[in-house]
Order: C-alpha cells, then sequence, then structure tokens
C-alpha cells in the first residue's frame, strides 16, 4: 500500500513538472503570456485599456510581472524610453526570483531605452547583458554597435555591425553603419564597399556620398573622389567641406584657377561652420596669391585677421604681401617666372651701377638663384662682375657666400654681389673681410627695387 502511495506521488510530481514545461513551451509558441499573444492583445484591446488593467494589477502587486510585460510592450512601441527604462529595470531586478522572466529581452530593452535617452554608460551595460544571454540577437548587436559608434570604441563596433551583417545580411542600414564605422575608424579601405553596397540602396544620402569621396581620396582614387566631391559643392550641409577637399586636389596639381572656384562656391553656401570658413578662406587667400593676385589674396586673408586673431600664420602672411602689394617689382622678385625675373635681375644691375654702361656676358639659372656675369665700364674704371641673385627669404649662411667667392674666382670676375631678399648670417658678413665680395640684403634691395619702379 505504502509501494502505491509512492507512485502515485511521483506521478503526479511527474505529471505537474511535464505540464508547467508544456505551459513554457506554449508560451514561447504564442500562448498567452507570450511576445505575440501580448502584441495581438495590444492591438485587440487598446492601448489605453491595457494600461488601466496593468496599472490596477499593479496596484495590488507592484511585482505582477505580466503587468509589468503588458506595460513594458505599451512603452516600448511607443518609444516612450522614460517609462520603457523603469519597467524593464524592474523586470530586471526582480529576474532572481521570477524565473519566468526574459532576462535577455529585459536587459535589451533597458538598454534600448538608454541608448535613445543618452545614457550612453547604462545602454553598454545593459546590451552586453543581454549578449551574453543571446549572444545572436540582430537588434541587440545592431544597439550595441550604435552604442559603441557614440561612444568612438570603434573597433568594438565595427565586431558588433559586422555580427549584425551576418544575422541579417540583407538588412540595409547595416552596410551604412558598418561602413561608417571602418571610415570613422580610418580603415578607408575596408570601408569602401560597404559604403557602394549603402549608395547602391540609399543613392540620395550624401553623407555616405562625402565618406565614399574621402575613402576613394586616401585610397588612391584621387580623380574618381574629385569627381564626387565636385557632384557634392552645391549641397547645404556637406557641400562646404566638399569644396575644401575639392580645391586641396586642384591645388596639389597647380591648378589654381580651379581651386578659388571650389572656395568661392563654399561662399556663397548657407550655414558654413565658422572653422570651416576660416580654412577655405585661408586656402582661397594663398590661391590668388599663387595666381599674382595679391589684392585679392590679401582681402580674404585681412578677412580673417577680423575674424579670428591669430589665425596661423595669417598676421605674417598680410604684413609680408602687403608690402608686395605696394612693389610690383618686389612681387617679380619674389613671385615671376624665370624670364620676367631675369629681366628684373639686369636692370637691378643697371640701377646698381646707375654711373656705368653695362654689357652681360653671360645668365645661368639654377633652381635657388640666377648668376649674371656682366662688364662693366665707368670713367674711371672697368671691371668684371658676378651678381647672384637669391629669390629666398630665408637666411644664408657662410657656406653659400664660401661656394660664392670660389664661383667668383673660377669665372676670373673682380667682384662679386649676392643678392637676397632675405638675410645673410653674422658668418657670412665676416667672411667677406677683405674679399671683393659685396652682401646686398632685403632693405637695400628694397630701395634699389623702387627705383626701378620709378625710372
Amino acid at each position: 500500500m505504502v509501494i502505491g502511495i509512492l507512485i502515485g506521488v511521483i506521478a503526479a510530481a511527474l505529471l505537474i513538472i511535464i505540464l508547467m514545461t508544456v505551459s513554457r513551451l506554449k508560451k514561447k509558441e504564442g500562448e498567452p503570456g507570450s511576445d505575440k499573444e501580448r502584441k495581438d492583445r495590444l492591438q485587440r484591446k487598446g492601448k489605453s485599456a491595457i494600461i488601466k488593467e496593468a496599472e490596477k494589477k499593479l496596484m495590488h502587486d507592484p511585482h505582477n510581472v505580466n503587468a509589468l510585460e503588458s506595460l513594458g510592450d505599451v512603452y516600448y512601441t511607443d518609444k516612450n524610453w522614460e517609462k520603457t527604462w523603469q519597467i524593464y529595470k524592474t523586470l530586471y531586478d526582480i529576474s532572481t526570483v521570477h524565473v519566468e522572466i526574459d532576462i535577455a529581452k529585459a536587459a535589451l530593452r533597458m538598454g534600448v531605452a538608454a541608448y535613445n535617452m543618452e545614457k550612453l554608460e547604462d545602454a553598454t551595460t545593459s546590451l552586453i547583458t543581454s549578449l551574453k544571454k543571446n549572444p545572436d540577437s540582430f537588434e541587440c548587436n545592431y544597439y550595441l554597435g550604435q552604442t559603441f559608434l557614440k561612444t568612438n570604441v570603434m573597433d568594438k563596433a565595427i565586431y558588433c555591425f559586422k555580427k549584425a551583417r551576418a544575422l541579417e545580411p540583407e538588412n540595409s542600414e547595416i552596410y551604412i553603419l558598418l561602413g561608417g564605422a571602418l571610415y570613422k575608424a580610418q580603415k578607408y579601405k575596408d570601408s569602401l564597399p560597404f559604403l557602394k553596397r549603402a549608395l547602391d540602396e540609399h543613392p540620395d544620402n550624401k553623407e555616405l556620398l562625402f565618406q565614399m569621396a574621402v575613402a576613394m581620396t586616401e585610397v588612391g582614387m584621387g580623380d574618381k573622389a574629385l569627381k564626387v566631391f565636385m557632384h557634392l559643392r552645391p549641397d547645404p550641409q556637406f557641400g562646404a567641406q566638399a569644396c575644401l577637399e575639392a580645391g586641396k586636389m586642384h591645388e596639389r596639381v597647380k591648378k589654381f584657377a580651379d581651386a578659388i572656384k571650389d572656395y568661392e562656391i563654399a561662399l556663397k553656401l548657407p550655414s558654413v561652420e565658422e572653422q570651416l570658413m576660416l580654412q577655405i578662406k585661408y586656402r582661397l587667400g594663398n590661391a590668388y596669391i599663387a595666381m599674382n593676385n595679391i589684392a585679392q589674396g590679401l582681402t580674404f586673408l585681412k578677412q580673417i585677421q577680423m575674424a579670428k586673431s591669430g589665425y596661423k600664420d595669417v598676421d605674417i602672411l598680410v604684413a609680408r604681401y602687403s608690402e608686395l602689394n605696394q612693389n610690383k617689382n618686389l612681387q617679380i622678385y619674389l613671385m615671376s617666372g624665370t624670364s620676367d625675373f631675369v629681366a628684373l635681375c639686369r636692370n637691378f644691375i643697371s640701377i646698381y651701377h646707375k654711373d656705368a654702361f653695362v654689357k652681360v656676358e653671360d645668365v645661368q639659372v639654377a633652381s635657388e638663384c640666377v648668376e649674371i656675369v656682366c662688364n662693366v665700364e665707368n670713367p674711371r674704371w672697368e671691371a668684371k662682375q658676378l651678381f647672384r641673385f637669391y629669390r629666398t627669404q630665408n637666411v644664408i649662411g657662410d657656406i653659400n657666400i664660401r661656394e660664392f667667392h670660389s664661383k667668383v674666382r673660377d669665372t676670373k670676375c673682380d667682384a662679386g654681389y649676392c643678392v637676397t631678399m632675405g638675410s645673410f648670417t653674422e658668418s657670412a658678413h665676416k667672411y667677406i673681410d677683405g674679399r671683393p665680395i659685396d652682401l646686398i640684403e632685403k632693405d637695400q634691395l628694397t630701395k634699389i627695387l623702387k627705383r626701378i619702379t620709378n625710372r
């Protein structure tokens, strides 16, 4: 009899276990209490009725799991992130005593709510917890990747987006996020396939287009990138930056007129960020100067001076080119082509020996200077002289002057004159003591150039 009772008890216990297991399985498959059932109820009963019913239950039992999950579904669907966070925080906290709560789901929705409230630290913690429970959740990888993206943890963001892509390879938004994360991590070559795939489905996305152009520039596809930048120039959001990039590319190949066009398009765009506008005006001013339009270049450099004191080397440039702008021969000396420069040097010699007849015998053009050998005849004397003209504004040392002295001897000249727009070191000045060499620096050069202007 005792054995019979024991068998009955065991059978009853087994039956209870079986019934509980079946109940849980049904719940997952759409039976009462499952996500599907709750969504159906949400549509059938309406939000207000569900909220009212759930709040009534919670008044009697603040930890009523079904009521909390019903409210959580409503608030999550409505994107009421503050209340979503509170509901799923409660569910997560009581999950240790309520085994029926889906911890992965509670942590996921806590994380999504925190992400949307800009509570990125809380979002990261919650989403990582959820991911440990369910590593193959697309939604969790998606939002955790977004959180890492916002906190500039690019390697982890890339990992999450790659996992999400593996789970849903047809989801076009993942290609945008993965391409953008690789781009921001400066993995330009790796980013290009994903940016191109994203653009195939979102051809009007200007941010993707700009990122792709920058990436192409970085991997040596400059020609294609330039076309994209030029296409983006009128865009109100990315146009100014595209103009700057296109202008820099044109400057690299000495197409200063095209660069000026790029920068001037940017000036007409609305609401350009101040720092970006300063960069554009700085390059525009220098591009005009490179085209020998110093007056126009100074206009933009002075605008920068007024807007941002001490910006880069603008003060130095304004001082230098203001002086050049007042003396045409000074411009020729520093900036003109070789033929104009040589002609100016010949005039300089004539002015320097104003009471003598100068006959030029030879002109040698080197990368850093021009040398002119000439015979100078004066009523009282006659001499063969070597003039060397440096265009640099740097300081020239005694090594150059020693080499110049050797050149004077080799060419059998009676005297040598070394001319520069810069200056000579103290040791260079000491070296010429007792030697037939004169050093002509900026101040003396400028005075003589002004006399050429006034002839």
